[in-house]
């Protein structure tokens, strides 16, 4: 074999172990570890309280329970140059609950609900954020906030045109723990309340509008409250004055699923939490099902994000 095959042979053997090498110190745009198909996130478990079985290990508690992992869905991702990540992000934990008849050999939480003058027992299950809703189904909602705060939820129609209903603040009321809109790590807030005399929303379109294709929640999170006069019914609030807080505080926000969290069921541990009273989740349990993340403006400072539940056509 001649030099020059010789040194030919010798590039084709490296070449690939070059290539590899360059990717890794170079990742493409979607191929780094925060962009990768699956992420780990400890920003809930790290909040949470310890539970009793490990407050007392010191250091040996560490591995009592893993960070959930998580994976992008949708289109939108935080704005950042090759692989490099906004300095500072804020998330929020959103969990869709869907109810099904409950089975006899169902573990964990149920929910009773009154149909006519009978009483049924039903199970909630997680569904991912972008589930489309079929018309009748019973659904809740329950919020988790890595930090202290106050929380909003506002409620729009979503039409085929893109427009929007008129806004209504159903969260926080006073008929929903005495409008108490006061959040910490780990305290789990359910819409609507297990204390609510219907503790679940039917999938339906509202009116007579058959165009209807979502209903729209804005989930609002501010270190103070707002000059808010709420009642015993959802606020009617001004189209303008959302309007200027999505554009204070709202921005791209990222969409992470839980792996292997769709088809989970309602927990004791989380409907303890969810009570008016009720003890907050441990770092032990269930994370939320959807988290949305997004670039913190200032840390601390309020967050804003939109979440659709759209209609199956």
């Amino acid at each position: 074999m001649n030099r020059f095959a010789r040194i030919l042979t010798l590039l084709l053997i490296l070449l690939p172990a070059n290539i590899a090498l360059a990717q890794k110190l170079n990742p493409p745009e979607d191929q780094d570890d925060e962009s990768s198909r699956q992420i780990t996130l400890d920003r809930f478990n790290k909040a949470r309280p310890l539970s009793e079985a490990t407050a007392g290990l010191g250091s040996r508690s560490k591995g009592a329970s893993k960070p959930p992992v998580y994976r992008r869905t949708g289109a939108a991702r935080l704005p950042g140059r090759r692989g490099v990540r906004p300095p500072a992000t804020e998330e929020i934990g959103v969990t869709v609950w869907r109810l099904r008849p409950s089975r006899a050999n169902d573990e964990g939480a149920r929910v009773l609900v009154l149909e006519g003058l009978k009483q049924s027992q039903w199970t909630p299950e997680r569904i991912e954020a972008g589930t489309p809703l079929n018309i009748g189904d019973r659904i809740r909602i329950t919020v988790e906030s890595p930090r202290p705060g106050f929380l909003y939820i506002i409620d729009r129609e979503q039409y085929a045109d893109g427009s929007l209903g008129e806004p209504m603040l159903i969260f926080p009321t006073r008929r929903t723990r005495g409008g108490d809109n006061h959040v910490l790590p780990g305290k789990l807030i359910d819409i609507p309340a297990k204390e609510d005399q219907y503790s679940y929303f039917t999938a339906q379109p509202a009116g007579d509008r058959r165009d209807q294709t979502a209903e729209v929640l804005t989930v609002i999170l501010t270190p103070q409250q707002l000059p808010l006069s709420i009642g015993d019914q959802p606020l009617r609030l001004l189209q303008s004055q959302i309007s200027e807080w999505e554009k204070l505080w709202g921005g791209v926000a990222e969409t992470l699923e839980l792996v292997g969290g769709a088809g989970r069921t309602w927990t004791n541990e989380e409907k303890m939490a969810g009570a008016a009273n009720g003890r907050q989740l441990t770092q032990a349990g269930p994370p939320p099902q959807t988290v949305y993340r997004v670039a913190a403006r200032k840390t601390g400072g309020p967050l804003l994000v939109t979440v659709p539940l759209r209609y199956a056509r």
